[in-house]
């Protein structure tokens, strides 16, 4: 009897290794040379700019006065597409794919701070002569943002944050609570998850990852998920991840009721990533901010509803009555 169960347990350790192995073969990816992605996700009005050592991915489009417009973790410049159509009729908009993501791809110097971002775009300005601007920025971007109307308050002249990253602390009378981080975050905070997913990179996960972000999934198109897939095996783009989101930057949340630059909010009320409860917070810091919350919208609601969305923020950008 004994044997018998000895025999079973070695079988179904050998299915299983066996599976895995399976498994990890159709899930193995290559990476991705950035010269055939540029076919599919280099547009006419892209250029590449050399900004503190590194090559960075950079879409301009229309005249006036310059926005900038910084997309979230494990995203890309084409995050904007359906706001940057609108906004470019007024604006000239300047969007980017940080170190890391899209078609930049790594960096030499391995810095994927929100601070590093921050100088990043900073840097950008002074090389094409922008003195001063408005910034737009969703989730991590939206971190980095705020960050330059904090810093920069002179230049940063209007600030619109969607769905923006920046409170982990419950409150302040809270300090040693966290905010529960997203379940791919807390996936790849693990080293030897980590590791294997510089290789073994299964499409549904990201798939999955979309889906999240959005308030209603089925508004989630295949076309968009080969983007967010491709993208994220651009050489060098999979091991650059991990090092970034081992490296966030300086908690400033402290600091946030200090940003003086006129603000508007926007938030997708199911956010499943970063909770319609932050967006109080910030109204609540900056003050006389705006707060725009869209029902049914999820974390990334400048893809999902652009629309309503930008429709908002050239309200207030034009200074339009609200």
């Amino acid at each position: 009897m004994i044997k018998r169960l000895f025999r079973f347990i070695g079988v179904a350790i050998l299915f299983i290794l066996g599976l895995a192995v399976v498994l990890c073969a159709s899930w193995y990816r290559k990476d991705i040379p950035v010269k055939e992605l540029e076919s599919n996700y280099l547009t006419p009005q892209s250029s590449y700019i050399t900004a503190n050592g590194a090559n960075i991915h950079v879409r301009q489009q229309g005249k006036g006065t310059p926005i900038f417009l910084l997309h979230g973790s494990f995203a890309s410049l084409h995050t904007w597409d359906a706001w940057e159509r609108e906004l470019s009729k007024h604006y000239k908009t300047i969007s980017l794919d940080f170190p890391g993501h899209g078609l930049t791809g790594p960096v030499a110097s391995q810095k994927y701070s929100t601070d590093d971002y921050e100088q990043l775009v900073i840097r950008l300005a002074d090389l094409l002569k922008i003195d001063t601007f408005f910034v737009a920025g969703n989730s991590m971007g939206g971190q980095v943002a705020w960050k330059m109307a904090l810093h920069y308050p002179t230049r940063a002249k209007k600030l619109v944050l969607v769905d923006a990253a920046g409170y982990w602390k419950i409150s302040p009378e809270s300090s040693s609570k966290k905010q529960s981080r997203p379940f791919i975050f807390k996936l790849l905070q693990s080293d030897v998850i980590a590791k294997s997913m510089i290789k073994i990179t299964p499409r549904f996960l990201f798939k999955m990852n979309l889906k999240q972000v959005y308030g209603d999934p089925t508004k989630v198109k295949e076309a968009d998920v080969d983007r967010f897939y491709d993208l994220m095996l651009r050489e060098g783009n999979r091991a650059s991840t991990m090092q970034r989101l081992r490296q966030p930057g300086k908690d400033l949340q402290d600091s946030i009721r200090y940003i003086s630059t006129p603000t508007l909010i926007i938030w997708g009320e199911k956010d499943a990533w970063i909770p319609v409860s932050n967006a109080y917070r910030f109204k609540e810091d900056i003050k006389d901010a705006e707060l725009k919350v869209f029902d049914g919208a999820g974390h990334v609601p400048m893809e999902e509803i652009p629309s309503e969305t930008v429709a908002a923020a050239l309200q207030f950008l034009q200074n339009k009555p609200r």
